[in-house]
């Protein structure tokens, strides 16, 4: 099987990676368990250099959008499409949201469409196609038959993609389907330019010792998810029948609700209140614009009837960080090891 993976150097790339190594085999939409062969990292960047070290792992640096006449698609089987400007990024720069988030996700589409065998797509869209406004609010939970309206360009770019995704399915030209993720936190490394990146920045920074902002008031609910539960949502999107994945194209993942207090609570729980107190709260009604316009509460039914379940607390979040810090470490101290 070889599976690609646009923006695989990111964050959620690289973990999808490894993930799918480690299962070494998969049964996408229910067949036969199949061997994983080759997986192709597509993205602006090259990868970790330890990923690279498994011979079944292949690199690809360049613009997508010149990539895939290059015959990128050819003899795929699986295609996760992860590759975006995120959300703060997109309303900075409407012309590069419209670009990648939009343009290029019909171009990938429309370069699966033309493959002898169009392979199994998976798009990763966001809980950012729910949005409310003062004239348009939505209900209290989200429910699966909840329509979205987006109120961000990432929004709307992205429930494009979904209808896109959708339409491309329903005329039978890829096996296409949408997952809608919830925040994922909390993410290791710099921060980078979605709405909600503080969200890993009050938990990251303060525990290397480093101050960090909340630019929204400890009372504001979000919804979230550990990097883990999103992993699983995404792989089960690939391996699910469809039986088991209904007529809906598109499905929501489950989410911790949280408010942003309770998230420095469970920092001050699992490190200590002196840690907990590195967190600065400097109100920024940009970013608190974006962000409370998105729903926190989601009863996400079909992701659960696929044993798809939210994390338990938010302590369970952040020690799931620490041990994949602890992870990286060893693996950084087994590789220097090797090289002396």
């Amino acid at each position: 099987m070889r599976i690609i993976i646009t923006g695989g150097a990111g964050f959620l790339g690289d973990r999808l990676a490894r993930s799918l190594l480690s299962l070494g085999e998969l049964p996408v939409t229910g067949e036969t368990l199949r061997r994983i062969d080759e997986i192709v990292l597509v993205d602006r960047v090259s990868p970790q250099v330890d990923l690279l070290e498994d011979s079944r792992v292949t690199s690809v640096v360049g613009d997508l959008a010149e990539l895939l006449p290059t015959g990128l698609l050819d003899d795929s089987d699986l295609v996760f499409h992860l590759a975006a400007v995120v959300s703060s990024a997109a309303e900075a720069d409407f012309d590069l949201g419209m670009t990648v988030n939009l343009a290029a996700t019909l171009q990938l589409l429309e370069t699966c469409r033309r493959q002898s065998r169009p392979p199994r797509l998976i798009f990763a869209s966001s809980l950012a196609v729910f949005g409310r406004t003062s004239l348009l609010p939505l209900p209290d939970v989200i429910e699966d038959s909840t329509l979205p309206t987006p109120q961000s360009s990432y929004g709307i770019q992205k429930f494009i993609g979904e209808q896109l995704v959708a339409d491309y399915a329903r005329q039978g030209l890829v096996p296409g389907r949408t997952v809608r993720l919830m925040t994922v936190t909390v993410r290791p490394g710099v921060p980078n330019a979605a709405a909600s990146g503080f969200l890993s920045g009050i938990v990251r920074e303060p525990m290397a010792g480093v101050r960090s902002v909340s630019p929204v008031p400890p009372g504001t609910e979000v919804a979230v998810l550990s990097p883990a539960s999103t992993i699983e949502g995404l792989v089960r999107a690939a391996t699910a029948t469809d039986v088991e994945w209904g007529p809906l194209t598109a499905l929501t993942l489950p989410a911790l609700t949280v408010t942003v207090g309770g998230i420095v609570d469970a920092l001050s729980a699992v490190a200590g209140p002196e840690v907990a107190a590195l967190v600065d709260w400097i109100p920024d009604a940009r970013i608190a614009e974006i962000v409370t316009s998105w729903p926190a509460k989601f009863n996400s039914e079909r992701a659960k009837s696929l044993g798809l379940e939210a994390d338990p607390d938010f302590e369970s979040v952040i020690r799931s960080y620490l041990d994949d810090l602890d992870r990286a470490r060893a693996l950084s101290t087994t590789r220097d090891e090797d090289q002396r």
